[in-house]
């Protein structure tokens, strides 16, 4: 069994603050493997009609449950999930939840109540460097090509049937249970393009053309397929500054193997590994700070810092993201730091092994390990 140590960790210190987790994640991402891992845990899947039959009267169930670990997997095949959580959160204290789904909660109209202030989250990503004990993990060329569901990248060859059959599964059990959308072949369609162009500049109005539907209803998928975990909607950073883009987000693929699935790779070249190293750098910044905001930035002459990093409180990190350390040029940052003069600068690239910080054109620049860039962002966060 495949055990995933930090998650694991951070799931338990969830449940020191709430008794009840969701925890959330793309289909196949390593959801039931993690929760079958936890010791002790009683172990429930909501899609077994038996199970749910158990659960009709929510208190009664719980009563009969006593203290210790629950697992609810597949919890979105309940009535109502969200009466049974709040239930738990309210009246048991004592016994310790993590129900699963694959998308966020509240996402659709099954839950009815997001349970606010009664519930920890966790997201469980595609692999993160926090996951070195996958064998061959740090074969970057493997993860750029099978991806970081977990399944996908132990495959000793990448099977392209395999991605196929993960979309099919997402539009029937993710995307037509939850949402209800009609006209399959234009969702995924609008999806295949989506990760094929990932990383772009996102304009709705090319895919309302190329997929046949109205602006309104791209923008309804592109919510959708965010919900899910399917893209990253990257939103630009700015202080209503003139120059700055301010209304074209980059759109993200989830995973690089789906990514080079869709672009019909089955190798990467040395040109293209920036690119996924890109993809790479974005999965551990969310996976490790738990947390989407994460921002981009542009200007009208085309000066861009690939990902900006705003703690609350706190002036803007900036993030530039290179195959190799020697690559970096600081005329996007130069630009940036002319508008907001304030905050670190940090570059992240694939042959690093310690961090060193440099000036470069007068600028106090940082370069970073992927493995310390959480933790050095985590650190930016708390105020001096």
């Amino acid at each position: 069994m495949i055990k995933r140590g930090w998650w694991e960790s951070r799931l338990h210190e969830l449940w020191t603050r709430r008794n009840v987790v969701w925890l959330s994640g793309v289909r196949r991402s390593g959801k039931t493997l993690l929760c079958r891992g936890l010791e002790a845990a009683r172990f429930l899947d909501c899609e077994l009609p038996s199970v749910r039959r158990e659960m009709e009267d929510p208190e009664g169930f719980l009563g009969s449950m006593g203290d210790g670990i629950l697992v609810l997997d597949e919890i979105h095949r309940l009535g109502d999930p969200a009466s049974l959580l709040k239930i738990a959160a309210d009246y048991f204290p004592g016994l310790k939840i993590v129900a699963t789904g694959s998308s966020t909660l509240g996402a659709s109209a099954k839950f009815r109540d997001t349970l606010s202030g009664r519930k920890g989250e966790l997201w469980l990503t595609p692999l993160c460097e926090a996951d070195t004990g996958f064998p061959d993990y740090r074969d970057r060329n493997r993860r750029f090509l099978n991806g970081g569901l977990p399944g996908f990248f132990l495959s000793g060859t990448r099977d392209d049937r395999e991605y196929t059959e993960w979309f099919e599964a997402y539009w029937a059990r993710d995307i037509l249970e939850l949402f209800r959308l009609e006209r399959r072949s234009s969702f995924l369609k609008f999806a295949e393009l989506l990760l094929a162009q990932s990383g772009g500049r996102f304009e709705a109005s090319s895919f309302a053309a190329a997929c046949g539907v109205s602006r309104p209803t791209i923008m309804n998928y592109l919510s959708v397929m965010e919900a899910t975990y399917l893209v990253h909607v990257i939103r630009p950073y700015h202080g209503r500054i003139a120059g700055e883009i301010t209304a074209t987000p980059a759109v993200y693929g989830f995973d690089t193997g789906f990514v080079a699935w869709a672009q019909g790779l089955h190798e990467v070249t040395e040109k293209g590994k920036g690119f996924f190293w890109e993809h790479l750098v974005l999965n551990e910044l969310m996976a490790r700070l738990q947390t989407r905001e994460i921002m981009t930035w542009r200007d009208k002459q085309q000066h861009e810092v690939d990902f900006i990093r705003v703690p609350r409180g706190q002036p803007p990190t900036a993030i530039e993201v290179k195959w190799k350390a020697d690559a970096f040029e600081p005329k996007g940052m130069l630009a940036f730091r002319k508008l907001h003069p304030q905050g670190r600068n940090l570059v992240v690239a694939s042959d690093l092994t310690s961090m060193y910080t440099r000036t470069v054109a007068g600028l106090d620049v940082t370069w970073v390990p992927i493995e310390c860039l959480a933790q050095e962002l985590l650190q930016a966060s708390v105020p001096q």
